[in-house]
């Protein structure tokens, strides 16, 4: 048989069972302390290399350019959302003088004006969900494109067909949104505002203290939550369990707060972005910032599955060269290459009736 006509093989559709791995990775737990340690070194070492040579660097700039046609219908959503609660105008305050405090003033310009315009959009009834739901559709444009990146980082095609992961993204993006209305409601529920509500339900000023102290724990917690969302749920892979706190998403919220505060440093200090770029400094460096972001997630996300592959490690489970995660949907899989099969053997016979003719002469 020649190679064009041999079957296909792939080592993603004979990976083990997901009932396997949640049998076989709690015997990680029996090694030693220091193989564990070297476990996670090899983790991070493999992630800062993985990062490069996967290419995470030009993915991030894809991520950015899906993240910009994502943000304002996700704005829009996440506006409609707040407008419900009647939040809407006090919480954009809020977070927009949070923001001041580490983004530069250009790009607070240019973020400013786009925002108030939707504020003060009325929205009501039908009109409301139908916009909702648009807006929610084209937000989930950055998950879907978040979710391919993953597939290659994770080394696996998708598999799921169109009419099942479409609604997966929309979940996941309206999921996310939910999260971080909530989470702008939260900011929005502090000074005076919060001592106002207060009062009015009956609670005392301890009980504004202790919100006060718990309130940006809770913050963090909701955004561990969306980290999770996002690199779990969006690869075309199963887990054997939900982890809501990972260490790839723990590293990915400290370098990007890092990172934040770095550029922002070097914005104040050394950058001159007007003087290069004049009224598009803004635009440059909201760009730069939202690059930043992506890099960050991108290697948490790397970290997360280098640990993956670690604990499979630990547990006896050969993973040197691919994490032995299950597909969550290898049907996709299967008719790609029976279509890729097909076109390769179309190529040989033109090949093999090219040879043929010139045999014939």
């Amino acid at each position: 048989m020649n190679n064009s006509e041999a079957p296909f093989e792939d080592e993603t559709l004979s990976r083990p069972s997901i009932e396997y791995l949640k049998e076989t990775l709690p015997k990680r737990k029996r090694v030693s302390k220091e193989l564990r340690r070297r476990g996670t070194l090899m983790a991070y070492k493999r992630a800062l290399a993985k990062f490069g040579s996967d290419g995470c660097t030009d993915f991030a700039a894809a991520l950015t350019y899906y993240a910009v046609l994502a943000m304002f219908p996700a704005l829009i959503a996440l506006v409609s959302l707040l407008g419900v609660f009647g939040q809407g105008q006090e919480t954009i305050d809020t977070i927009m003088s949070m923001m001041e405090e580490s983004v530069p003033e250009e790009t607070m310009a240019f973020i400013e004006e786009p925002i108030a315009q939707l504020v003060n959009t009325p929205a009501a009834g039908l009109a409301l969900i139908i916009g909702l739901a648009g807006s929610l559709w084209s937000a989930s444009g950055y998950v879907g494109a978040f979710s391919r990146v993953l597939n290659q980082i994770y080394q696996v095609r998708e598999g799921r067909p169109v009419w099942k992961l479409r609604p997966i993204l929309f979940a996941i993006t309206a999921l996310m949104l939910v999260l971080v209305a909530a989470a702008a409601l939260m900011l929005a529920l502090s000074g005076g505002v919060a001592e106002t509500i207060f009062d009015q339900i009956g609670l005392g000023e301890e009980a504004l203290t202790v919100w006060n102290w718990i309130k940006y724990p809770a913050l963090l917690v909701i955004f561990v939550f969306v980290l999770a969302i996002l690199y779990q749920l969006t690869p075309n892979v199963q887990r054997a369990k939900f982890q809501i706190l990972s260490l790839g998403g723990i590293t990915a919220l400290v370098v990007l707060g890092v990172a934040i505060m770095g550029f922002g440093f070097y914005l104040s200090n050394f950058g001159n972005y007007n003087q290069t770029y004049g009224s598009l400094a803004g635009i440059i460096m909201f760009l730069l910032m939202l690059w930043i972001a992506n890099l960050a997630l991108l290697f948490g996300a790397e970290l997360d599955s280098e640990i993956s592959r670690s604990r499979q490690l630990l547990a006896g489970i050969e993973a040197e060269d691919n994490i032995q995660l299950p597909l969550s949907d290898e049907s996709g899989v299967i008719k790609l290459h029976e279509k890729e099969s097909k076109m390769v053997r179309e190529a040989a016979e033109l090949r093999r009736d090219v040879w043929q003719e010139q045999a014939r002469h």
